[in-house]
């Protein structure tokens, strides 16, 4: 593809070590040794636009060699995408280099004879291999320059304010937590002109000086609990238990044991074989369409694809006669549409409006009109009648487009703030959150959904 490489330089000053070199296993004074030495490069070099387009900065190849006089220092011939461009590019914020994989905006150019001058879609934990090329894309300078500057909050309107506040179910010194709506993205990116962590940190202090953070994720079209800490200390322990969540996942027979717990509830396709189980089956990611776009699969061979351990409880909670079901569903891990991809490849039953796992079975099942789903979503904007372009009313199994019908309706987790007034430090021995109060928590249907469950329980 005619892509310029750059050569980094070396500078005598003592900057901080700027990452192409894997540090991996290297002792305290290998890396202070190389920290003297003072491996620099200016951005220009870091990421190279390429010649022959300027879409694309291109990283160097994977297992590229720095030299340093007598010194030599390789880089892993094994590692992901996300490590390497956070060696490479020390400068982007690490949130950045996260939205870039998150938006799928980052491409591969493996090192293959059967691959020529074909970039592919890589996500953030994906293997890379000797030789293997990273490309971003051209505006990630701009991105960067501009989150040098500090982000100014939103101007919202008092009505825009009054319907955040109106989502709050549960707020407390440590934690505030939200009915997320269905349509709303919960972080910012391209094009995407409202975000709910923006939106939050504009309309959600309340009397603190710092927004609400959050501590995990929900899908766009999702709609129920989502959690946020209200300060740093908060946001610490909330993450590390909904990160925990998934480690501990071999814990499954023992419910009393789990602090923290989650249910969803889901109208689906059909009816599951049993009325109730246990879906251990792992997870990958698989691209398709020449590499366009991706999507997560059931991994069957984890030695073909690599794969992530993805653990779902789930029980009926009651059938239709036309055929549908709602189920309550318990994630175990936290694993990207999980639930979605469980219902759909290991129950058979795929979630109505999932019409990225579930196409086939929507066209199969007849009951609605797939012919022009974008133009739908513009007549949804058309109809708002809420703030920042939403319409709650319009996607149920009524509708000729229904909306994705998975919404988190309860969660358990323990009494942050009061586990922080218990303790004086988080690091103390008998700071143990599964004796620590819980809080349990709902969230009310939107309204398409409980339309939805009106029509299926009449």
């Amino acid at each position: 593809m005619g892509h310029k490489e750059w050569k980094p330089e070396i500078s005598p000053s003592k900057q901080p070590l700027l990452g192409l070199v894997s540090l991996g296993k290297k002792t305290a004074a290998e890396v202070k040794m190389l920290v003297r030495v003072g491996v620099v490069r200016s951005w220009s070099r870091q990421c190279h636009m390429s010649a022959d387009d300027a879409k694309w900065l291109t990283l160097p190849a994977v297992s590229a060699t720095v030299k340093s006089s007598s010194n030599e220092v390789s880089s892993s011939s094994s590692t992901t995408a996300l490590k390497w461009v956070t060696q490479c590019c020390p400068q982007i914020p690490k949130t950045l280099v996260h939205k870039l994989f998150r938006l799928r905006q980052v491409r591969m150019l493996p090192n293959s004879p059967l691959i020529a001058d074909k970039l592919k879609r890589v996500g953030a934990k994906d293997t890379l291999n000797s030789g293997d090329r990273i490309f971003l894309p051209n505006s990630v300078k701009q991105q960067h320059q501009h989150q040098q500057t500090p982000k100014q909050p939103l101007t919202l309107t008092p009505k825009q304010i009054k319907f955040m506040r109106s989502l709050v179910i549960y707020k407390d010194p440590a934690t505030v937590v939200l009915n997320k709506p269905p349509g709303m993205p919960v972080q910012g990116g391209i094009n995407i002109k409202w975000s709910l962590d923006a939106l939050a940190a504009s309309s959600l202090n309340y009397d603190y000086s710092q927004p609400p953070r959050l501590v995990h994720r929900l899908d766009r079209d999702c709609s129920g609990i989502l959690v946020m800490g209200r300060t740093q200390t908060s946001t610490v322990v909330l993450h590390s238990i909904f990160r925990d969540k998934t480690s501990r996942a071999s814990d499954h027979n023992d419910t009393e044991k789990r602090i923290l717990q989650r249910r969803y509830w889901a109208l689906v396709i059909g009816r599951p074989r049993r009325s109730g189980g246990l879906i251990t089956s792992p997870l990958g990611k698989v691209v398709v369409d020449n590499g366009k776009s991706d999507r997560i699969t059931i991994v069957n061979n984890s030695t073909l694809v690599s794969s992530q351990h993805a653990v779902t409880e789930y029980r009926v909670l009651g059938s239709s006669s036309d055929g549908y079901t709602w189920l309550e569903l318990s994630p175990l891990t936290g694993r990207k549409h999980q639930l979605r991809v469980h219902c759909a490849e290991v129950l058979g039953t795929p979630i109505v409006g999932d019409y990225k796992y579930g196409w086939q079975a929507h066209k199969k099942w007849g009951h609605f009109d797939l012919c022009n789903l974008e133009d739908s979503t513009e007549e949804l904007l058309k109809e708002e009648t809420l703030p920042f372009g939403l319409n709650l009313n319009k996607g149920s199994i009524s509708d000729k487009h229904p909306r994705l019908h998975l919404h988190c309706k309860q969660i358990i987790l323990p009494n942050i703030s009061q586990a922080l007034q218990d303790v004086q430090s988080l690091s103390a021995s008998n700071c143990d959150l599964s004796v620590v109060e819980a809080l349990k928590l709902e969230a009310e249907l939107p309204p398409y959904m409980q339309r939805s469950w009106d029509v299926t329980n009449s």
